[in-house]
């Protein structure tokens, strides 16, 4: 151990106002960046600190603070500080001391003091050759006059694909501290002894580019110059700096989800979306070395970092709180490297170089396949078509002769061709189902590992559907006619109807007439005798009014009186029906996976229609018309096991025939769903429904008196007729899966 410790320990002694106590206790460490870019480190102790003993090495750079009778209670014994030229902070308890050691990039200038129950140790940013004890930071250190001689050469303000505002602020040269703050939605950049041109001291007005950011205010003070961002709505802010440019990031956080950043799902700098999970890191490097960078990312994440020997450069960076895989995708990005993960093991190098190494496999991989030798395999295939898989493996297989089995294809060539090598070729034989492979072996393991995702039985649907059609009548008539007729003295015929008064009164005269010739006939062929006694025919009546029910089945109540040779004739007739009717259709079908299906049953009519019209002279052709009940449809199953079905259901029915003057054509009612639906597995949906009612009111009258209370149902006919008919389809798909071997 003595040989590692190169530098010369300096042992300072601290005044203090109470002598130690027997037992200290240290109950925290914790650290914030100074503002002369470097890291004040605090040591916070139960009671007053006493005697303690603060050394450097070289070789590590180390800061080392030893509190005697001294334990700790830190619960972080490691913190990553990553600030100016501080790494990281660890916390020893042994043999009844406390040592707090300090970790730094390179040689550095400290103050150390006391203040009570604290020791507090200030930690310059640049080099310093030897340490200086409760004294300012030497100013003549060239890492301490940040940002002399140096000015801004170019603000420029970008959009994200995100929706992000990226404000990028360009240095004339190497040098400038940025540091920044936010202050209720508004960004500060104060860029200390750093000089704005009066053109570039300006506001910029960015609110059209929809991002956080609104305006961009630059302007110069007497300590340099300063930029304030002023932004509107949720956001999260970042900001790094790499080289002589200086990137201030605003993202949208989403309203619910204040936790979101731009570290957490978006990208800085880039254009795709990448989702960061790392443990939030700080870091503000002045020209420090790229490959000291990635040492304390690795230390951070606890991923094994390997830096290719070409890795070299420095860089400057300030981040606050971004996570540590984003931080390292910003370093890889400036500094143009590249990065391969395998485990827990990260290769760094730059992209140029892995990019060569990845062809120089590829191309030793291709040499090693031409070279090698080519095996003959015969995979049978059990549940598909061997042409079909010999297709998808090769694009340009075609029909050859494959065998026994009388036909065949096959692909072959030098260049390669589907999942083939460039020497590789395939064909089939049809008979035995069967395909014929010649390849080097690692491509026939690929293509057997293929088959068997693609060769296994697929799995088959039973679709069932009900088709209902339900239908619900009601009619009600009541209808009425009377009449008064009669003779007259001089034996004439009259009733109310003037047509019906004409009719019988002819009636009765030729009555007359025949019964004076039968009794003439009659006397003339019984040699005298007197004739039979003949009555005239009774009259038909005649109506007054004829309002009755249409049906002939209808119910009918007649009344006739006769006094005096007159007749009144009455007679009411009502008709009232109720009628419920349901068809139900049952088809089903079973098919396989993404295949159609159609299932249908009913009768073809015949109808007859004519060619070369010329009447009845013309050419007749009887045709016929499907009337069925048909089920069509095409099943595919989804991965979440459900069902997407492409249907076609449809019902036909003869409802009648039209009459022609030369034929009879039949009518058709249709009913026909053509959709696609999802549906999970045995899941009943209906696909459609169609509801139809009917209400007819009518009522025949005579005028006036038909509309008389009471005594006008006597003068009309009256009709309700109600009826209701429903059109339902269910459909119901069952996954069929074939049991698996044992």
């Amino acid at each position: 151990m003595l040989r590692r410790w190169m530098g010369v320990a300096t042992a300072v002694l601290f005044a203090a106002a109470l002598p130690a106590h027997a037992e200290n206790v240290l109950q925290d460490v914790s650290f914030s960046a100074s503002a002369d870019g470097g890291v004040d480190v605090t040591l916070q102790l139960a009671g007053p600190a006493g005697d303690a003993q603060v050394f450097t090495t070289e070789s590590p750079p180390r800061i080392a603070v030893d509190l005697p009778d001294t334990r700790s209670e830190v619960a972080n014994r490691r913190m990553a500080v990553g600030s100016g030229a501080t790494s990281a902070i660890s916390t020893i308890e042994a043999g009844g001391k406390t040592r707090v050691v300090i970790d730094l990039f390179h040689m550095a200038a400290y103050d150390a003091k006391t203040d009570g129950n604290r020791v507090v140790i200030n930690v310059g940013g640049g080099q310093a050759g030897a340490s200086t004890s409760s004294a300012a930071v030497d100013q003549s250190d060239p890492a301490k006059r940040v940002g002399q001689g140096v000015s801004v050469s170019n603000i420029d303000f970008r959009r994200t694909p995100d929706g992000a505002g990226r404000v990028i602020v360009t240095f004339s040269g190497a040098g400038a501290v940025a540091d920044m703050q936010t202050d209720d939605g508004t960004i500060y950049v104060d860029l200390s002894h750093v000089q704005l041109p009066e053109n570039l001291a300006q506001r910029l007005d960015v609110t059209d580019f929809a991002t956080p950011v609104q305006t961009i205010e630059s302007r110069r003070n007497s300590g340099g110059s300063s930029i304030r961002i002023n932004t509107a709505g949720s956001m999260e802010s970042l900001a790094y700096q790499t080289g002589n440019e200086y990137v201030v990031e605003v993202s949208p956080v989403a309203e619910g989800n204040p936790q979101a950043s731009a570290g957490d799902g978006g990208t800085v700098g880039g254009g795709d979306k990448k989702a960061y999970s790392g443990e939030p890191v700080t870091f503000n490097f002045q020209d420090i070395p790229v490959r000291t960078v990635l040492q304390l990312i690795a230390e951070q994440s606890g991923k094994n970092i390997v830096a290719a020997d070409t890795v070299e450069g420095n860089i400057t960076l300030r981040l606050m709180n971004v996570p540590w895989d984003q931080t390292l995708d910003i370093i890889l990005r400036a500094k143009q490297l590249d990065k391969r993960e395998d485990g827990n093991v990260i290769w760094i190098a730059p992209q140029s170089e892995i990019a060569a190494f990845e062809q120089a496999q590829a191309d030793a991989r291709i040499a090693i396949e031409q070279r090698e030798k080519t095996v003959t395999e015969y995979i049978p295939i059990n549940y598909g078509s061997a042409e079909e898989i010999a297709s998808l493996l090769t694009e340009d297989a075609q029909e050859g002769s494959g065998g026994a089995g009388g036909g065949g294809g096959g692909a072959s060539g030098g260049q390669s061709s589907g999942f083939l090598s460039p020497r590789g070729s395939v064909t089939f034989d049809t008979r035995s189902n069967t395909l014929l492979l010649n390849d080097i072996p690692s491509k026939i393991a690929e293509i057997r590992a293929l088959i068997q995702i693609l060769d296994r039985p697929v799995d088959q649907v039973l679709i069932e559907s009900r088709i209902v059609i339900a239908t619900d009548d009601f009619s009600h008539e009541i209808g009425a006619r009377f009449g008064i007729s009669g003779l007259t003295g001089n034996n004439t015929y009259f009733s109310g109807g003037l047509e019906e008064n004409q009719s019988h009164y002819n009636g009765v005269n030729a009555s007359r007439v025949d019964n004076a010739n039968t009794i003439r006939d009659w006397i003339i062929d019984n040699d005298g005798s007197p004739p039979p006694v003949t009555t005239l025919p009774i009259p038909t009546r005649g109506l007054n009014v004829n309002l009755p029910v249409t049906d002939t089945s209808a119910g009918k109540f007649a009344l006739s009186i006769l006094n005096a040779g007159y007749l009144l004739d009455l007679e009411l007739s009502a008709l009232e029906s109720e009628g419920r009717g349901e068809v139900v259709a049952n088809p089903r079908v079973i098919t396989s996976n993404q295949q159609e299906a159609v299932i249908k049953q009913g009768q073809e009519v015949g109808y007859v229609t004519q060619q070369n019209s010329g009447g009845a002279s013309g050419q007749f052709t009887v045709n016929f018309k499907e009337v069925v009940l048909e089920l069509k449809v095409t099943p595919t199953i989804t991965q979440d096991d459900r069902v997407f079905l492409k249907m076609n259901v449809k019902k036909d029915q003869v409802e009648g025939f039209v009459t022609t003057p030369l034929y009879s054509v039949p009518q058709i009612s249709k009913r026909e769903v053509n959709t696609s639906v999802l549906v999970d597995n045995g899941q009943t949906v209906v696909l459609g429904g169609v509801y139809e009612f009917k209400t007819l009111e009518d009522v025949k009258k005579i005028p006036f008196l038909g509309d008389l209370p009471g005594i006008g149902n006597l003068f009309r006919n009256k009709v309700n007729d109600k009826s209701k008919a429903e059109l339902l389809i269910f459909v119901t798909p069952q996954i069929l899966r074939p049991a698996s071997k044992h």
